[in-house]
């Protein structure tokens, strides 16, 4: 079972920051992200049609003698791994929460988690052309609640539902225009690690809720796995995404675990690494527990597989169990 190891420090994978005005010539290639978007998001859908299946022994754990309520967007919901349900929330009943709730057995169990989720889903209902896609998910959360575990804020880099798979899609279609350069970075400049900040003070005071509303609770904010790996080069043939652009997106997503961690642990809140234990398993990796723009397994793009919510599990349960 992989053990919940402190977090890394990802500062100094992070690029410089810059200021300079964005180059007006990558609108073009920008709006064809969204059709890139788009179409691996249609993609996705029809894996759903196909089976997916994990054996895993059983973890010894402890229990919790009270609700356990699991909050957070598509990696916490497990979107795209069947069996789903919850419509467009896409909850899968393999998601990390369903898995560590059946070695806990607590009491009752919640899950409100749901695709596309922002850091503001969690104290506003979340919509969807105007139509409610998942109340406020904090309504789930008691005073009977005894353990809240939440993934949240990588919806937050994107401008859309599709957060970072929306940025990804926007640096694949921005490669054909500097195929050797960093025509991805070039784009964002400062403005992903500015989300990230912006989504960290959201978090904070979501945190400081969790607590009003369920003081005895334990909270496990749950960090985000290896979606790409230490070395770019290995992506090479695998991602759409220049070398250098994937080592600006790895980047930022070791800042985003960074910035989760220690709002976290400000809050009061024990932060779980789940970036440790699948390192080596990332979207670019022979064996990937996170899949690719085109899954092999079920799951939605640069999303957790199974076995990689098996994994996060597993993290989650050797937190609960230090």
């Amino acid at each position: 079972m992989p053990r919940a190891a402190s977090p890394n420090t990802h500062r100094s994978h992070r690029a410089p920051r810059t200021t300079a005005a964005e180059d007006p010539h990558t609108a073009r290639a920008a709006r064809g992200a969204q059709a890139l978007v788009r179409w691996t998001s249609a993609l996705a859908g029809g894996v759903l049609l196909a089976t997916a299946s994990t054996t895993t022994a059983a973890l010894a754990a402890p229990s919790t003698d009270g609700a356990y309520v699991a909050l957070g967007d598509s990696y916490a919901a497990g979107a795209g791994i069947p069996a789903q349900s919850a419509g467009l929330c896409m909850r899968s009943d393999h998601d990390y929460g369903r898995l560590v709730a059946a070695s806990l057995v607590p009491s009752t169990y919640r899950d409100v988690t749901c695709a596309g989720a922002k850091v503001s889903a969690l104290t506003t209902a979340q919509t969807d052309a105007g139509a409610v896609v998942n109340g406020p998910q904090l309504d789930a959360v008691t005073r009977d609640t005894a353990l809240v575990t939440l993934t949240v804020a990588g919806d937050n880099l994107g401008t859309s539902d599709f957060g970072f798979g929306d940025v990804a899609a926007t640096c694949s279609a921005l490669s054909v225009t500097d195929p050797l350069g960093t025509p991805c970075r070039d784009h964002y400049k400062n403005t992903l690690e500015e989300r990230v900040d912006a989504a960290a003070a959201q978090l904070g005071s979501a945190l400081g809720l969790i607590r009003a509303r369920a003081p005895r609770a334990r909270v496990l904010v749950v960090g985000y796995p290896a979606v790409l790996p230490d070395d770019p080069a290995e992506c090479l043939g695998r991602l759409p995404v220049t070398t250098g652009d994937i080592a600006f997106l790895r980047s930022v997503l070791g800042g985003l675990d960074d910035t989760v961690a220690a709002t976290a642990r400000a809050g009061g809140a024990t932060y779980v690494d789940t970036l440790s234990p699948t390192r080596g398993h990332d979207s670019c990796s022979a064996t990937p527990w996170i899949e690719g723009l085109i899954p092999a397994s079920p799951t939605l793009p640069l999303h957790p597989n199974a076995t990689g919510e098996r994994a996060m599990a597993d993290a989650v349960l050797g937190a609960l169990g230090a």
